[in-house]
């Protein structure tokens, strides 16, 4: 079979043809078809973004049956993307929600995906490891919650994942402890890195070029970064390595079925309690799939969404909640940012939007009047993006955006990634209102609590201070603004106090399990792909692991 004949059968999705296409299975090339109802496979797993997609890759590479689910398409980059923002709003999950708190949250761009690969499909591709002490921030800081995983262990599936990515990064990453180097040379920082560079330089700290996920070279059939800056709204290249032109490509030749526009509505459980397979939609109608086990990997919303939708006479407050802790904790990243302008000519789209990046405020402790860190990067938003913020910060509209535009060649911008705390009052819950599926959509409550603030406050400063530092103008501040979402189903040491234990295997229900960034017990102050994506290959080590044992 052709190279080309396998990358087309990839990207087929089904909402085009109508048909799903050829896959590869352990016997050679066959038609797709859907597991025989009446058998069981040995994993379900719902969600194929960051958790579920290398999951799927991982079990089925070790001799287990998988089916994947995700609610969104199938796309073919090549063939499908544009250089349209609005067009590429398609890889969003912008079903309706409701948000609420002291601090509604803004979802859909930012921080939630659509499509097989989930969020990966349109993720800036910043990679980076959590600092060490994070996992144990309780022990060792003073906050938060101890993950029951070592940094150690984590550093070795760091580099899994880093290598299955083949991330581009610096030769000498300054921040945390030493590790090998990038399997891709880093990526020639554009100008608007340059500006993060000499405004970290004029504030006397540290800077890097950020390790991305996107091909700095070749590889196999897949080209290096073109630098045309459509990043966020899905790379038509597919330089990007995301979940699906990745794990997902290994997932089907080891024999891996993937089901996209799939809607998972519920998992059932039997007379014994246990899960017994997943009811989802497809093709306008419901339809059920017999599992040993059930892997949800929806990530920090739709994970406790579905859980919690799964009453039975045996839970009824939902599946894997006997701590009350499903839905509750949940975190963010903040995302506020500073602006300014330069007379040298930046054109900030050119290239991935955080070529450099400054960790100094997660590894230095000292001269924080906050618990948690944040990183600083450069930034480089498309037009219609960066027009948006005008109106919404800045309520220009008229001649004076039109006015303001003209200089977009010429801004420069840095934005955090900053830790947020978990609380239980930031929360998923189920509405009364109900979605096209007649599933209730979820209640989404976030606010901010004092240390949130401090930490935001403490980084508008520092960045307003650098930007003066290399000669920027006309500086204002964006002071709203999140990203990522984790918790709601943290992993921990005991199931008073956590949904799920190390392995990501639920605490109530041995064969249910979690793999997500609903799991982190704190949200750390770096993007959280990498991380999910080596707790996903530490869990299907483990399975395996407990299956050689009869324990599974």
């Amino acid at each position: 079979m052709s190279a080309d004949r396998w990358f087309d059968a990839l990207h087929t999705p089904r909402s085009r043809h109508g048909q799903a296409p050829d896959v590869f299975r352990r016997g050679g090339w066959v038609p797709m078809r859907e597991y025989p109802q009446h058998e069981a496979v040995d994993f379900a797993i719902v969600g194929t973004g960051a958790g579920g997609g290398t999951l799927a890759c991982k079990l089925a590479e070790a001799g287990f049956s998988v089916v994947a689910f995700d609610a969104g398409a199938w796309w073919r980059p090549l063939e499908e993307f544009a250089s349209d923002e609005a067009h590429q709003e398609k890889l969003f999950w912008t079903d309706e929600r409701l948000c609420d708190g002291e601090n509604p949250l803004k979802l859909g761009t930012n921080n939630s995906g659509k499509s097989v690969g989930g969020s990966t499909v349109h993720f800036a591709m910043v990679s980076l490891r959590m600092r060490p002490e994070w996992f144990k921030s309780r022990s060792l800081l003073g906050y938060g919650f101890d993950w029951p995983i070592g940094w150690q262990e984590m550093w070795h599936y760091y580099e899994e994942v880093e290598q299955a990515l083949k991330i581009a990064g610096p030769v000498r990453y300054p921040w945390g402890p030493k590790r090998p180097r990038y399997p891709y040379r880093q990526h020639e920082v554009n100008a608007s890195g340059l500006a993060l560079a000499k405004a970290c330089e004029a504030m006397g700290v540290a800077w890097a070029p950020t390790p991305l996920a996107t091909l700095s070279a070749p590889r196999d059939n897949a080209p290096p970064c073109v630098y045309r800056g459509f990043c966020v709204t899905g790379c038509s290249t597919n330089a990007k390595q995301s979940v699906l032109n990745t794990w997902i490509p290994r997932a089907l030749k080891a024999g891996a079925e993937i089901r996209d526009l799939a809607m998972v509505g519920r998992i059932e459980t039997g007379s014994d309690g246990l899960v017994s397979g997943v009811h989802y939609q497809r093709d306008g109608e419901w339809h059920f799939l017999n599992a040993r086990h059930v892997i949800v990997a929806g990530y920090a919303i739709e994970t406790p969404r579905l859980l919690l939708n799964s009453t039975s006479a045996h839970y009824p407050d939902g599946l894997a909640n006997s701590s009350g802790l499903v839905g509750k904790n949940l975190m963010v990243h903040t995302n506020q940012a500073v602006w300014g302008e330069v007379d040298e000519e930046i054109r900030w789209y050119k290239g991935p939007p955080s070529l450099a990046i400054t960790e100094h405020w997660n590894y230095e402790d000292r001269g924080k009047d906050f618990h948690g860190g944040y990183a600083i990067m450069s930034q480089g938003p498309l037009p219609a993006a960066w027009a948006a913020t005008q109106t919404g910060n800045r309520g220009l509209w008229g001649q004076a955006l039109v006015d303001e535009m003209q200089k977009y060649n010429h801004q420069v911008g840095l934005k955090i990634v900053g830790e947020t705390l978990p609380q239980e009052r930031n929360r998923v819950t189920l509405a009364d209102e109900k979605d096209q599926y007649g599933l209730p959509i979820a209640r989404v409550t976030w606010s901010m609590d004092d240390n949130d603030q401090r930490l935001v406050e403490h980084a508008l400063e520092f960045m307003r201070c650098g930007l003066n530092g290399m000669g920027a103008r006309n500086i204002w501040s964006e002071a709203d603004g999140t990203a990522h979402l984790m918790g709601t189903a943290r992993m921990g040491f005991d199931p008073a106090t956590s949904v799920v234990d190390a392995d990501c295997r639920s605490w109530d229900i041995p064969n249910l399990w979690i793999c997500d960034g609903s799991v982190f017990p704190t949200s750390g102050g770096v993007n959280p792909s990498l991380t999910i994506q080596a707790i996903a290959c530490r869990a299907a080590d483990r399975i395996r692991q407990l299956s050689a044992r009869g324990e599974l």
